[in-house]
């Protein structure tokens, strides 16, 4: 299934608040799956990497946890030890 990377603002989010929201996401059902997320407090930012049938429905599974993206891409290729590979 097609990977996705999103990036978000989360504006005074605290950890409690990004560990529900990480729950939520988590045990949400449907044809979207999130593979794992980085985050960073003190700027205000989450990243996002999900599998999802197309990007369209990755948007709406991400609005639908309540998150606007700043940007959303698929990935198309990603690196292994220097080698640039088909994802």
């Amino acid at each position: 299934m097609p990977r996705y990377v999103s990036e978000h603002a989360l504006a005074c989010m605290t950890r409690q608040a990004a560990v529900a929201l990480l729950q939520r996401m988590a045990a949400a059902e449907g044809a979207v799956r999130l593979r794992r997320t980085l985050w960073n407090f003190q700027q205000g930012r989450m990243v996002a990497e999900l599998e999802a049938p197309s990007l369209e429905e990755a948007r709406s599974w991400l609005e639908a946890q309540g998150l606007s993206c700043n940007w959303l891409m698929r990935i198309e290729y990603e690196s292994t030890d220097g080698e640039l590979q088909p994802a």
